[in-house]
């Protein structure tokens, strides 16, 4: 799945590594790495130094994970699916899932 594809907000579930099987919001895309951070997923630790906003210590916060690694939630399937493309007959293009060509923007 390619990064075009997915957009800030989106149900995303993930196919593969350490959280498999888990689904979330996708709250940032980084689009050179093709990578994304998902809400409440693959947390990580950080050592964060203190700075005039507040102490430091060990801060756990949502880690990046590979684009391909996660496949677009969709709640009619209930199952992670690919994404399709259509053009409406008002000539708008909009996101379809591929199992039951549903139009996924509203």
């Amino acid at each position: 799945m390619h990064g075009k594809q997915l957009k800030k907000g989106d149900m995303v579930k993930v196919v593969a590594g350490k959280e498999k099987g888990k689904t979330g919001k996708v709250i940032k895309i980084i689009k050179d790495k093709d990578r994304i951070i998902v809400e409440k997923l693959n947390f990580v630790k950080r050592h964060q130094r203190p700075d005039a906003k507040g102490k430091g210590g060990i801060v756990e916060k949502e880690g990046s994970i590979h684009i391909t690694n996660v496949a677009y939630f969709c709640s009619k399937c209930d199952a992670g699916v690919r994404l399709g493309h259509k053009v409406l007959d008002d000539g708008q293009k909009v996101r379809i899932c591929k199992k039951c060509q549903d139009i996924l923007d509203a």
